[in-house]
Protein backbone atom coordinates (compact mmCIF):
# COMPACT_ATOMS: atom_id res chain seq x y z
CA UNK A 1 0.00 0.00 0.00
CA UNK A 2 2.65 2.52 1.38
CA UNK A 3 4.97 1.55 -2.15
CA UNK A 4 1.56 2.58 -4.07
CA UNK A 5 1.05 5.84 -2.43
CA UNK A 6 2.82 9.16 -3.79
CA UNK A 7 3.35 12.65 -2.52
CA UNK A 8 4.50 16.32 -3.39
CA UNK A 9 8.60 15.61 -3.58
CA UNK A 10 8.63 12.52 -4.60
CA UNK A 11 10.87 11.30 -7.50
CA UNK A 12 9.23 9.31 -9.77
CA UNK A 13 9.22 7.22 -13.20
CA UNK A 14 6.62 8.11 -16.05
CA UNK A 15 5.67 6.10 -19.12
CA UNK A 16 4.81 8.13 -21.94
CA UNK A 17 5.58 5.37 -24.45
CA UNK A 18 5.26 1.47 -24.21
CA UNK A 19 8.53 1.19 -26.24
CA UNK A 20 10.56 4.21 -24.72
CA UNK A 21 12.22 4.45 -21.29
CA UNK A 22 10.25 5.77 -18.45
CA UNK A 23 10.75 9.62 -17.90
CA UNK A 24 12.21 10.41 -14.23
CA UNK A 25 10.28 13.36 -12.62
CA UNK A 26 9.72 15.14 -9.09
CA UNK A 27 6.21 15.25 -8.09
CA UNK A 28 5.50 19.32 -7.22
CA UNK A 29 2.00 19.32 -7.09
CA UNK A 30 -0.45 17.12 -7.23
CA UNK A 31 -4.44 18.30 -8.78
CA UNK A 32 -7.90 17.25 -9.10
CA UNK A 33 -9.22 18.21 -13.02
CA UNK A 34 -12.82 19.12 -13.35
CA UNK A 35 -13.70 15.17 -14.74
CA UNK A 36 -12.18 14.28 -11.32
CA UNK A 37 -8.76 12.41 -13.08
CA UNK A 38 -5.75 13.80 -10.94
CA UNK A 39 -2.56 15.42 -12.97
CA UNK A 40 0.75 15.53 -11.40
CA UNK A 41 2.78 18.68 -12.00
CA UNK A 42 6.65 17.70 -11.93
CA UNK A 43 10.03 18.83 -12.71
CA UNK A 44 11.49 17.41 -15.47
CA UNK A 45 15.17 15.36 -15.56
CA UNK A 46 16.60 14.12 -19.17
CA UNK A 47 19.29 11.22 -19.16
CA UNK A 48 22.13 11.41 -21.16
CA UNK A 49 20.65 10.09 -24.63
CA UNK A 50 17.78 12.98 -24.50
CA UNK A 51 20.32 15.61 -25.06
CA UNK A 52 23.31 16.56 -27.99
CA UNK A 53 26.29 14.42 -28.45
CA UNK A 54 28.31 18.01 -28.07
CA UNK A 55 26.55 18.57 -24.58
CA UNK A 56 27.33 15.13 -23.56
CA UNK A 57 31.09 15.87 -24.64
CA UNK A 58 30.38 19.08 -22.21
CA UNK A 59 29.14 16.64 -19.26
CA UNK A 60 32.30 14.21 -19.81
CA UNK A 61 34.89 17.01 -19.30
CA UNK A 62 33.13 18.32 -16.16
CA UNK A 63 33.27 15.23 -14.97
CA UNK A 64 36.78 15.22 -15.78
CA UNK A 65 37.23 18.01 -13.95
CA UNK A 66 35.40 17.13 -10.75
CA UNK A 67 37.47 13.46 -10.55
CA UNK A 68 40.77 15.88 -10.69
CA UNK A 69 39.02 18.40 -8.16
CA UNK A 70 37.75 15.32 -6.24
CA UNK A 71 41.28 13.53 -6.64
CA UNK A 72 39.87 10.17 -6.68
CA UNK A 73 40.88 7.48 -8.84
CA UNK A 74 37.55 5.75 -8.65
CA UNK A 75 36.19 6.50 -12.10
CA UNK A 76 39.62 5.44 -13.74
CA UNK A 77 40.00 1.83 -11.79
CA UNK A 78 36.31 1.24 -12.35
CA UNK A 79 35.64 -1.59 -15.36
CA UNK A 80 33.98 -0.88 -18.41
CA UNK A 81 30.74 -2.30 -17.78
CA UNK A 82 30.48 -0.36 -14.83
CA UNK A 83 31.53 2.96 -16.40
CA UNK A 84 28.98 2.32 -18.79
CA UNK A 85 26.32 1.33 -16.57
CA UNK A 86 26.91 4.31 -14.39
CA UNK A 87 26.18 6.74 -17.39
CA UNK A 88 22.97 5.52 -17.61
CA UNK A 89 22.56 6.73 -13.85
CA UNK A 90 23.33 9.98 -13.99
CA UNK A 91 20.37 12.88 -15.08
CA UNK A 92 20.13 16.77 -15.63
CA UNK A 93 18.42 18.71 -13.85
CA UNK A 94 16.01 21.10 -15.53
CA UNK A 95 13.39 24.28 -14.61
CA UNK A 96 10.80 22.94 -17.07
CA UNK A 97 7.40 21.84 -15.50
CA UNK A 98 4.83 19.88 -16.87
CA UNK A 99 1.71 18.28 -16.27
CA UNK A 100 1.18 14.67 -16.42
CA UNK A 101 -1.75 12.70 -15.83
CA UNK A 102 -0.85 10.60 -12.17
CA UNK A 103 -2.47 7.25 -13.79
CA UNK A 104 0.78 7.17 -15.90
CA UNK A 105 3.02 6.65 -12.59
CA UNK A 106 5.47 3.79 -13.01
CA UNK A 107 6.94 3.47 -9.09
CA UNK A 108 9.50 5.58 -7.23
CA UNK A 109 13.23 5.97 -7.50
CA UNK A 110 15.76 8.28 -5.89
CA UNK A 111 17.60 11.37 -7.12
CA UNK A 112 20.28 12.47 -5.76
CA UNK A 113 22.90 16.11 -6.00
CA UNK A 114 26.43 14.29 -6.51
CA UNK A 115 28.89 15.62 -4.26
CA UNK A 116 32.56 14.24 -2.56
CA UNK A 117 30.53 12.01 0.44
CA UNK A 118 29.12 9.89 -1.76
CA UNK A 119 31.13 7.09 -4.37
CA UNK A 120 29.92 6.65 -7.93
CA UNK A 121 29.77 3.11 -7.10
CA UNK A 122 27.18 3.17 -4.54
CA UNK A 123 24.64 4.46 -7.22
CA UNK A 124 25.42 1.20 -9.10
CA UNK A 125 24.62 -0.88 -5.57
CA UNK A 126 21.47 0.69 -4.98
CA UNK A 127 18.46 -0.26 -7.53
CA UNK A 128 16.51 3.08 -8.89
CA UNK A 129 19.38 5.52 -7.42
CA UNK A 130 20.34 8.29 -9.78
CA UNK A 131 22.35 11.33 -9.21
CA UNK A 132 23.01 14.72 -11.15
CA UNK A 133 25.72 17.96 -11.20
CA UNK A 134 24.67 19.97 -14.15
CA UNK A 135 21.58 21.28 -15.07
CA UNK A 136 19.98 21.46 -18.49
CA UNK A 137 17.76 24.19 -20.10
CA UNK A 138 15.91 22.70 -22.45
CA UNK A 139 15.03 25.97 -24.79
CA UNK A 140 18.80 27.11 -24.99
CA UNK A 141 20.20 23.10 -25.31
CA UNK A 142 23.17 24.90 -22.35
CA UNK A 143 24.31 22.85 -19.65
CA UNK A 144 25.46 24.69 -16.37
CA UNK A 145 26.74 23.50 -12.77
CA UNK A 146 23.87 23.37 -10.20
CA UNK A 147 24.63 25.87 -7.77
CA UNK A 148 22.63 24.51 -4.98
CA UNK A 149 25.76 21.98 -4.31
CA UNK A 150 26.94 21.52 -0.42
CA UNK A 151 30.48 22.60 -0.27
CA UNK A 152 32.47 19.83 1.68
CA UNK A 153 36.01 19.30 1.91
CA UNK A 154 39.42 21.52 3.27
CA UNK A 155 38.93 23.55 0.88
CA UNK A 156 36.05 25.31 2.21
CA UNK A 157 36.76 25.65 5.50
CA UNK A 158 38.08 28.42 7.57
CA UNK A 159 41.95 28.65 8.60
CA UNK A 160 41.62 28.65 12.50
CA UNK A 161 44.53 29.97 14.25
CA UNK A 162 45.65 28.65 18.06
CA UNK A 163 44.23 29.35 21.08
CA UNK A 164 45.80 31.80 23.22
CA UNK A 165 46.85 31.39 25.97
CA UNK A 166 46.22 32.90 29.42
CA UNK A 167 48.37 36.49 29.18
CA UNK A 168 49.49 35.35 25.85
CA UNK A 169 49.35 38.78 23.80
CA UNK A 170 48.08 38.78 20.21
CA UNK A 171 50.48 40.06 17.63
CA UNK A 172 48.44 41.20 14.76
CA UNK A 173 47.23 44.57 13.66
CA UNK A 174 43.63 44.68 14.68
CA UNK A 175 43.05 47.83 12.69
CA UNK A 176 44.35 45.49 9.37
CA UNK A 177 41.81 42.95 10.76
CA UNK A 178 38.70 44.80 10.87
CA UNK A 179 36.97 48.19 11.02
CA UNK A 180 35.39 49.91 14.47
CA UNK A 181 31.89 51.40 13.24
CA UNK A 182 30.50 52.31 17.12
CA UNK A 183 31.91 52.45 20.59
CA UNK A 184 29.41 51.42 23.06
CA UNK A 185 31.41 53.17 25.74
CA UNK A 186 30.98 56.35 24.26
CA UNK A 187 30.29 59.66 26.76
CA UNK A 188 26.21 59.71 25.39
CA UNK A 189 23.73 58.36 27.59
CA UNK A 190 20.87 56.42 25.87
CA UNK A 191 18.34 58.94 26.15
CA UNK A 192 20.80 60.94 24.10
CA UNK A 193 21.26 58.62 21.75
CA UNK A 194 17.40 57.85 21.35
CA UNK A 195 17.08 61.95 20.67
CA UNK A 196 19.34 61.83 18.12
CA UNK A 197 18.17 59.23 16.22
CA UNK A 198 14.87 61.05 16.21
CA UNK A 199 16.29 64.34 14.83
CA UNK A 200 17.51 61.80 12.03
CA UNK A 201 14.26 60.66 11.58
CA UNK A 202 12.93 63.50 11.21
CA UNK A 203 15.83 65.32 8.53
CA UNK A 204 14.90 61.98 7.06
CA UNK A 205 11.01 63.07 6.27
CA UNK A 206 12.10 66.24 5.27
CA UNK A 207 14.45 65.45 2.69
CA UNK A 208 11.78 63.06 1.35
CA UNK A 209 9.56 66.43 0.95
CA UNK A 210 11.77 67.91 -0.96
CA UNK A 211 12.64 65.20 -3.40
CA UNK A 212 10.28 64.78 -6.28
CA UNK A 213 10.09 61.02 -6.76
CA UNK A 214 9.90 60.66 -3.03
CA UNK A 215 6.87 62.96 -2.49
CA UNK A 216 5.43 60.99 -5.49
CA UNK A 217 5.60 57.42 -4.38
CA UNK A 218 4.42 58.42 -0.53
CA UNK A 219 2.60 61.65 -1.04
CA UNK A 220 1.46 61.43 2.61
CA UNK A 221 3.54 62.86 5.86
CA UNK A 222 2.67 59.04 7.18
CA UNK A 223 4.11 57.34 4.44
CA UNK A 224 7.37 59.44 4.18
CA UNK A 225 7.88 59.14 8.07
CA UNK A 226 7.62 55.19 7.73
CA UNK A 227 9.97 55.60 4.99
CA UNK A 228 12.41 57.68 7.25
CA UNK A 229 12.11 54.73 10.07
CA UNK A 230 13.78 52.37 8.65
CA UNK A 231 17.26 50.91 9.38
CA UNK A 232 18.98 52.93 6.63
CA UNK A 233 18.06 55.72 8.69
CA UNK A 234 19.20 54.99 11.86
CA UNK A 235 22.50 53.20 10.44
CA UNK A 236 23.64 56.08 9.18
CA UNK A 237 22.74 58.24 12.12
CA UNK A 238 24.85 56.48 14.10
CA UNK A 239 27.61 56.25 11.26
CA UNK A 240 27.39 60.02 11.42
CA UNK A 241 27.56 60.46 15.28
CA UNK A 242 30.28 57.99 15.42
CA UNK A 243 32.58 59.83 12.67
CA UNK A 244 31.98 63.10 14.61
CA UNK A 245 33.41 61.72 18.04
CA UNK A 246 30.03 61.06 19.49
CA UNK A 247 29.44 64.94 19.81
CA UNK A 248 26.00 65.43 18.79
CA UNK A 249 25.94 68.87 17.49
CA UNK A 250 28.33 68.26 14.88
CA UNK A 251 26.50 65.01 13.81
CA UNK A 252 23.49 67.35 13.34
CA UNK A 253 25.37 69.78 11.22
CA UNK A 254 26.96 66.92 9.31
CA UNK A 255 22.65 65.49 8.74
CA UNK A 256 22.06 68.94 7.42
CA UNK A 257 24.97 69.84 5.02
CA UNK A 258 25.21 73.08 2.62
CA UNK A 259 23.26 71.54 -0.30
CA UNK A 260 20.68 70.47 2.06
CA UNK A 261 19.57 67.34 4.13
CA UNK A 262 20.91 63.97 3.25
CA UNK A 263 18.10 61.59 2.19
CA UNK A 264 18.99 57.99 2.80
CA UNK A 265 16.87 55.36 0.53
CA UNK A 266 17.34 51.44 1.02
CA UNK A 267 16.14 48.81 -1.88
CA UNK A 268 12.55 48.90 -0.27
CA UNK A 269 12.52 52.50 -1.25
CA UNK A 270 14.46 52.34 -4.49
CA UNK A 271 12.69 49.53 -6.07
CA UNK A 272 9.14 50.92 -8.48
CA UNK A 273 5.95 48.97 -8.46
CA UNK A 274 7.03 47.37 -11.88
CA UNK A 275 10.21 46.18 -10.38
CA UNK A 276 8.73 44.61 -7.21
CA UNK A 277 6.01 43.13 -9.29
CA UNK A 278 8.09 41.18 -11.71
CA UNK A 279 10.50 40.12 -8.85
CA UNK A 280 7.47 38.58 -7.27
CA UNK A 281 7.06 36.87 -10.53
CA UNK A 282 10.22 35.90 -10.84
CA UNK A 283 10.60 34.14 -7.17
CA UNK A 284 7.64 31.96 -7.96
CA UNK A 285 9.33 30.64 -10.89
CA UNK A 286 13.26 30.40 -10.00
CA UNK A 287 12.98 30.07 -6.29
CA UNK A 288 15.96 31.44 -4.46
CA UNK A 289 18.15 31.49 -7.59
CA UNK A 290 18.88 35.03 -7.96
CA UNK A 291 21.13 35.01 -10.82
CA UNK A 292 18.48 33.60 -13.00
CA UNK A 293 16.27 36.08 -11.52
CA UNK A 294 18.97 38.43 -12.29
CA UNK A 295 19.34 37.60 -16.25
CA UNK A 296 15.78 37.01 -17.26
CA UNK A 297 13.82 39.20 -15.28
CA UNK A 298 15.86 42.07 -13.79
CA UNK A 299 19.20 42.41 -15.83
CA UNK A 300 19.44 45.98 -14.67
CA UNK A 301 19.93 45.16 -10.59
CA UNK A 302 22.83 44.19 -9.50
CA UNK A 303 22.90 40.90 -7.60
CA UNK A 304 23.73 42.42 -4.28
CA UNK A 305 20.45 44.72 -5.07
CA UNK A 306 18.25 42.07 -5.44
CA UNK A 307 19.25 39.84 -2.21
CA UNK A 308 19.24 43.13 0.09
CA UNK A 309 15.89 43.40 -1.38
CA UNK A 310 14.75 39.91 -1.23
CA UNK A 311 15.88 39.84 2.62
CA UNK A 312 13.44 43.56 3.44
CA UNK A 313 10.32 42.24 1.02
CA UNK A 314 10.61 38.99 3.74
CA UNK A 315 9.47 41.78 6.37
CA UNK A 316 6.71 43.20 4.80
CA UNK A 317 3.08 42.32 5.00
CA UNK A 318 2.91 41.24 1.41
CA UNK A 319 5.00 38.65 2.15
CA UNK A 320 2.92 37.69 5.17
CA UNK A 321 0.03 37.64 2.99
CA UNK A 322 1.71 35.59 -0.12
CA UNK A 323 2.63 32.91 3.01
CA UNK A 324 -0.83 32.72 3.86
CA UNK A 325 -2.35 32.23 0.71
CA UNK A 326 0.43 29.34 -0.49
CA UNK A 327 -0.38 28.35 2.99
CA UNK A 328 -4.35 28.10 2.33
CA UNK A 329 -3.66 26.69 -1.44
CA UNK A 330 -1.15 23.75 -0.13
CA UNK A 331 -4.28 22.91 2.04
CA UNK A 332 -6.41 22.52 -0.82
CA UNK A 333 -4.30 20.42 -2.84
CA UNK A 334 -4.10 16.86 -2.51
CA UNK A 335 -0.73 15.75 -0.60
CA UNK A 336 -0.91 12.54 -2.14
CA UNK A 337 -2.32 9.85 -4.50
CA UNK A 338 -2.72 6.20 -4.68
CA UNK A 339 -1.77 4.62 -7.81
CA UNK A 340 -1.90 0.51 -8.33
CA UNK A 341 0.00 -1.89 -10.11
CA UNK A 342 0.12 -1.18 -13.67
CA UNK A 343 -0.41 -4.52 -15.30
CA UNK A 344 -1.23 -4.43 -18.58
CA UNK A 345 0.93 -6.08 -21.26
CA UNK A 346 3.45 -3.86 -23.03
CA UNK A 347 2.82 -4.29 -27.18
CA UNK A 348 6.40 -4.78 -27.63
CA UNK A 349 5.66 -8.12 -25.67
CA UNK A 350 6.04 -10.86 -28.32
CA UNK A 351 3.79 -13.28 -28.71
CA UNK A 352 4.84 -16.89 -27.95
CA UNK A 353 2.00 -18.82 -27.55
CA UNK A 354 2.02 -20.70 -31.02
CA UNK A 355 6.05 -21.22 -30.77
CA UNK A 356 7.43 -24.72 -29.51
CA UNK A 357 9.69 -24.07 -26.40
CA UNK A 358 12.67 -24.89 -27.90
CA UNK A 359 12.33 -22.37 -30.68
CA UNK A 360 11.40 -19.65 -27.98
CA UNK A 361 14.39 -20.34 -25.76
CA UNK A 362 16.83 -20.51 -28.63
CA UNK A 363 17.64 -24.37 -27.73
CA UNK A 364 15.74 -25.59 -30.73
CA UNK A 365 16.37 -26.87 -33.74
CA UNK A 366 17.18 -24.50 -36.66
CA UNK A 367 14.22 -23.55 -38.84
CA UNK A 368 13.33 -24.77 -41.74
CA UNK A 369 12.15 -22.55 -44.52
CA UNK A 370 8.12 -23.38 -43.46
CA UNK A 371 8.80 -22.83 -39.96
CA UNK A 372 10.68 -18.97 -39.73
CA UNK A 373 11.20 -18.01 -36.50
CA UNK A 374 11.32 -13.91 -37.53
CA UNK A 375 14.52 -13.70 -34.93
CA UNK A 376 12.84 -15.86 -32.00
CA UNK A 377 15.88 -17.60 -31.72
CA UNK A 378 18.34 -15.17 -31.61
CA UNK A 379 19.72 -14.05 -28.43
CA UNK A 380 19.26 -11.05 -26.04
CA UNK A 381 21.13 -7.79 -27.37
CA UNK A 382 21.84 -6.82 -23.87
CA UNK A 383 23.33 -9.96 -22.00
CA UNK A 384 23.30 -12.28 -25.02
CA UNK A 385 20.91 -14.67 -22.69
CA UNK A 386 19.14 -17.29 -25.01
CA UNK A 387 16.74 -18.19 -22.48
CA UNK A 388 13.75 -16.05 -20.99
CA UNK A 389 10.56 -16.56 -20.05
CA UNK A 390 9.63 -13.67 -22.26
CA UNK A 391 10.86 -11.42 -24.54
CA UNK A 392 10.38 -8.43 -25.84
CA UNK A 393 10.78 -6.59 -29.34
CA UNK A 394 13.65 -3.36 -29.16
CA UNK A 395 15.38 -1.03 -31.52
CA UNK A 396 15.21 -0.74 -34.99
CA UNK A 397 12.11 -2.96 -36.94
CA UNK A 398 14.78 -3.76 -39.49
CA UNK A 399 17.31 -5.40 -37.01
CA UNK A 400 14.58 -7.78 -35.26
CA UNK A 401 16.71 -7.34 -31.79
CA UNK A 402 15.21 -8.46 -28.69
CA UNK A 403 15.90 -8.34 -25.16
CA UNK A 404 14.94 -10.81 -22.14
CA UNK A 405 12.28 -9.63 -19.25
CA UNK A 406 15.32 -8.80 -17.02
CA UNK A 407 16.98 -6.54 -19.43
CA UNK A 408 14.10 -5.29 -20.58
CA UNK A 409 12.79 -3.88 -17.41
CA UNK A 410 16.67 -2.33 -16.79
CA UNK A 411 16.40 -0.82 -20.33
CA UNK A 412 12.70 0.54 -19.42
CA UNK A 413 14.23 2.22 -16.09
CA UNK A 414 17.86 3.29 -16.98
CA UNK A 415 17.76 4.09 -20.94
CA UNK A 416 20.56 1.90 -21.97
CA UNK A 417 21.65 -1.60 -22.32
CA UNK A 418 23.46 -3.15 -19.56
CA UNK A 419 26.14 -4.29 -21.98
CA UNK A 420 27.65 -1.84 -24.92
CA UNK A 421 25.90 -2.77 -28.30
CA UNK A 422 26.12 -1.08 -32.09
CA UNK A 423 22.51 -1.72 -31.68
CA UNK A 424 21.48 0.94 -29.10
CA UNK A 425 23.10 3.22 -31.13
CA UNK A 426 21.18 3.09 -34.25
CA UNK A 427 18.01 2.72 -31.64
CA UNK A 428 18.90 6.12 -30.64
CA UNK A 429 18.95 7.26 -34.31
CA UNK A 430 15.66 5.83 -34.84
CA UNK A 431 13.39 4.77 -32.58
CA UNK A 432 10.80 2.80 -32.48
CA UNK A 433 7.47 4.32 -32.56
CA UNK A 434 5.33 5.36 -30.01
CA UNK A 435 1.70 4.22 -29.83
CA UNK A 436 -0.01 7.84 -30.04
CA UNK A 437 1.91 8.47 -32.91
CA UNK A 438 0.64 9.13 -36.03
CA UNK A 439 1.05 6.43 -38.48
CA UNK A 440 2.67 6.84 -41.95
CA UNK A 441 0.78 7.73 -45.16
CA UNK A 442 3.11 6.70 -47.77
CA UNK A 443 2.41 4.13 -50.52
CA UNK A 444 4.87 1.91 -49.23
CA UNK A 445 4.93 -0.84 -46.48
CA UNK A 446 4.46 0.53 -43.29
CA UNK A 447 5.44 -1.21 -39.99
CA UNK A 448 2.91 -2.44 -37.02
CA UNK A 449 1.85 0.20 -34.69
CA UNK A 450 4.62 -1.30 -32.31
CA UNK A 451 6.75 -2.31 -34.21
CA UNK A 452 5.84 -6.10 -33.29
CA UNK A 453 7.41 -8.12 -35.87
CA UNK A 454 4.53 -10.70 -37.67
CA UNK A 455 4.98 -13.98 -38.98
CA UNK A 456 5.08 -14.42 -42.82
CA UNK A 457 6.49 -17.11 -44.85
CA UNK A 458 8.75 -15.00 -47.14
CA UNK A 459 12.32 -13.09 -47.04
CA UNK A 460 12.79 -11.03 -43.94
CA UNK A 461 12.55 -8.31 -46.12
CA UNK A 462 8.82 -8.77 -45.87
CA UNK A 463 8.44 -9.73 -42.07
CA UNK A 464 6.37 -6.24 -41.54
CA UNK A 465 2.55 -5.88 -42.81
CA UNK A 466 2.09 -3.79 -46.13
CA UNK A 467 -0.59 -1.59 -46.51
CA UNK A 468 -3.59 -3.14 -48.06
CA UNK A 469 -4.35 -2.63 -51.25
CA UNK A 470 -7.95 -1.78 -52.93
CA UNK A 471 -9.66 -1.43 -55.76
CA UNK A 472 -12.51 0.81 -57.30
CA UNK A 473 -14.77 -1.38 -59.35
CA UNK A 474 -17.10 0.82 -61.94
CA UNK A 475 -20.66 -0.40 -62.44
CA UNK A 476 -22.04 -1.85 -65.90
CA UNK A 477 -23.79 1.59 -66.52
CA UNK A 478 -20.99 4.00 -65.24
CA UNK A 479 -18.60 1.97 -68.22
CA UNK A 480 -21.76 2.66 -70.57
CA UNK A 481 -22.18 6.09 -69.97
CA UNK A 482 -18.15 6.18 -70.62
CA UNK A 483 -18.76 5.21 -73.90
CA UNK A 484 -22.47 7.29 -74.67
CA UNK A 485 -21.16 10.55 -73.21
CA UNK A 486 -17.54 10.92 -74.85
CA UNK A 487 -18.43 14.13 -75.95
CA UNK A 488 -19.57 15.19 -72.11
CA UNK A 489 -16.83 13.54 -70.15
CA UNK A 490 -13.89 13.63 -72.57
CA UNK A 491 -11.89 11.13 -70.11
CA UNK A 492 -8.19 12.63 -71.34
CA UNK A 493 -8.30 15.96 -70.79
CA UNK A 494 -10.28 14.89 -67.39
CA UNK A 495 -7.30 12.16 -66.61
CA UNK A 496 -5.20 14.98 -67.31
CA UNK A 497 -6.94 17.83 -64.75
CA UNK A 498 -8.41 15.11 -61.50
CA UNK A 499 -9.72 18.11 -59.57
CA UNK A 500 -11.57 19.86 -61.74
CA UNK A 501 -15.07 18.33 -61.30
CA UNK A 502 -17.30 16.69 -63.69
CA UNK A 503 -21.09 17.58 -64.73
CA UNK A 504 -22.28 14.15 -63.62
CA UNK A 505 -25.91 15.73 -63.82
CA UNK A 506 -25.40 16.49 -67.66
CA UNK A 507 -23.87 12.92 -68.25
CA UNK A 508 -27.02 11.52 -66.52
CA UNK A 509 -29.66 13.37 -68.46
CA UNK A 510 -27.40 12.72 -72.10
CA UNK A 511 -27.09 8.91 -70.91
CA UNK A 512 -30.93 8.57 -69.81
CA UNK A 513 -31.97 9.94 -73.15
CA UNK A 514 -29.85 8.31 -75.43
CA UNK A 515 -31.05 5.14 -73.57
CA UNK A 516 -34.45 6.04 -74.22
CA UNK A 517 -34.42 6.30 -77.89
Amino acid sequence: MAANMYRVGDYVYFENSSSNPLLIRRIEELNKTANGNVEAKVVCFYRRRDISSTLIALADKHAREMEEEMENPEMVDLPEKQKHQLRHRELFLSRQLESLPATHIRGKCCVTLLNETETLKSYLEREDAFFYSLVYDPQQKTLLADKGEIRVGNKYQADITDFLKEGEEDGRDQSKLETKVWDPNSPLTEKQIDQFLVVARSVGTFARALDCSSSIRQPSLHMSAAAASRDITLFHAMDTLHKNGYEISKAISALVPQGGPVLCRDEMEEWSASEANLFEEALEKYGKDFTDIQQDFLPWKSLTSIIEYYYMWKTTDRYVQQKRLKAAEAESKLKQVYIPNYNKPNPNQLSVNSVKPGLVNGAGAPAGPQMPTLGMGRACESCYTTSSYQWYSWGPPNMQCRLCVSCWLYWKKYGGLKMPSRAEGEEKMSPSPAPTEPRSRGHGPRQSAYAVPVRNSGSPKSSMKTRQAFLLQATRLTKLARHMCRDLIRLRQAARRPFVPINCAAVKAECKTSLNS
